[in-house]
């Protein structure tokens, strides 16, 4: 009967429609397979270990030697950040002197300084983010703090700020944001517009968005990390990620302007040269000793190698079932090592005055410190010195936040670089919720 017809029809289209679904499901699963890296076994390992040899590459201020991965144990020894003792600074060299310029601040993580010399920083953190930017004014260019506000409040992980003309930007960890400004605002009123849609959070702590504008002011650049270590999850979520985008300001004619760079944060643009140039964090789990953070010049179009291969043609062994060897073989060298799991976010070229003529166009590094490093590395600001736009051996600049090796405690952890008005070094000490100044004496 007709029923029973119905039903019959109902149960063919049911089982047609699991079964279409296991195909589909069994093609995901494939696919996914295919990209992910593979999982290599304890023996694996530790034949790597002994079977490779380590690699020596020439990097801009020289040569640099890696060792085999896994020769040396990967290891997981996260900080416990302590208060700084009573009268306690972080240590310059001589002839500079450190004070508090910012204190009570909910792990400031980044600095902006507008225009107008107005200081706008960003709370945001991993967890139990404040989600807000303050905005600091010195008036009487004394160097210190006349008036504080709350500029913004309820985004959602901002990092980087820019204002270009009436537009204020802020790169929240999910887009990129423009916001109705007017010169000395004192708080940014609506909700704003996202004109730019990003994928929110990351791998650790991947979910910073920097931006920065060029000379024209005519274009914008969103750094984005990776949302993986070496692409464990599938290369279907890397899309725009581990990379630097290009866009017009209202968010427009967006194109990758570089790749292959795990999470890219600190960007500025040589004085001398004119090039872009970025701090990247490497990757994990190779060794205590793999793989270094760098600075680089950042090359329009240009490849680097994450996360098939490191320092130009090293191949991960990770993905040694599916190496991309054609992606590998056209991976950039990247310019200057800044140290194994030092964590290096910050990153800004001094063209300033105040300090001595050395430090002119030189660049500062902020580097948060590691986590998964035996011996702590990091921890510290970086000096980069350049010689007509060429980078050299970077020195120590700004050190003394280890408190105990022993211990494993710190007193903080710096992240941002900025150069103020008065030619002062501003560094962001975000777990300790300081903005530290360098001023030559």
């Amino acid at each position: 009967d007709l029923h029973t017809a119905y039903r019959r029809q109902r149960q063919m289209c049911i089982r047609d429609r699991n079964l279409t679904m296991k195909y589909i499901t069994t093609l995901l699963c494939f696919a996914v397979l295919m990209s992910c890296k593979s999982k290599l076994s304890k023996e694996e390992k530790e034949t790597i270990a002994e079977t490779a040899s380590p690699v020596t590459v020439e990097t801009a201020i020289g040569p640099l030697t890696l060792e085999a991965p896994f020769s040396s144990k990967s290891v997981t020894n996260n900080s416990k950040v302590i208060a700084w003792p009573e009268g306690h600074t972080p240590i310059a060299p001589e002839g500079f002197k450190v004070t508090r310029f910012a204190d009570e601040l909910e792990h400031p993580r980044w600095t902006y300084i507008a225009p107008n010399n107005d200081i706008f920083v960003t709370e945001s953190n991993t967890k139990n983010s404040a989600n807000r930017i303050s905005l600091l004014r010195d008036n009487d260019n004394d160097g210190e703090i006349d008036e504080r506000f709350v500029f913004k409040e309820g985004l959602n992980q901002p990092f980087g700020m820019l204002i270009i003309n009436d537009t204020f930007y802020v790169a929240n960890t999910d887009g990129l944001y423009s916001f109705p400004y007017n010169e000395g605002d004192t708080s940014l009123k609506g909700e704003g517009t996202k004109i730019v849609e990003l994928s929110a959070s990351g791998y650790n702590n991947h979910w910073t968005r920097n931006i920065i504008t060029n000379k024209a002011k005519d274009k914008i650049y969103i750094s984005v990390g990776s949302a993986s270590n070496v692409g464990e999850q599938g290369m279907e979520k890397e899309e725009r990620r581990a990379t630097i985008l290009e866009v017009n300001l209202d968010g427009s004619g967006e194109i990758t302007y570089a790749s292959g760079l795990r999470n890219p944060v600190g960007m500025d643009w040589n004085p001398v040269t004119g090039e872009l140039w970025t701090a990247v964090n490497e990757r994990d789990k190779l060794g205590n000793n793999l793989v270094p953070d760098y600075i680089t010049s950042v090359k329009k179009g240009g490849w680097y190698g994450w996360p098939y291969s490191y320092y130009g043609q090293i191949n991960d062994p990770r993905w040694k079932d599916e190496p991309h060897q054609d992606l590998v073989d056209k991976a950039i060298m990247p310019d200057v090592p800044v140290g194994n799991h030092t964590a290096s976010l910050g990153l800004t070229f001094y063209t300033a005055d105040q300090f001595p003529e050395t430090y002119k166009n030189g660049a500062f590094v902020g580097q948060h410190g590691s986590w998964n490093r035996a011996e702590f590395s990091g921890y510290k600001v970086l000096y980069v010195p350049f010689n007509n736009g060429k980078p050299q051996k970077p020195q120590d600049f700004l050190t003394g936040f280890i408190a105990s090796e022993e211990d494993s405690t710190v007193y903080g952890r710096p992240v941002c670089v900025a150069v103020a008005p008065d030619g002062s070094l501003l560094v962001n000490d975000d777990d300790a919720g300081i903005i530290w100044k360098v001023s030559a004496k």
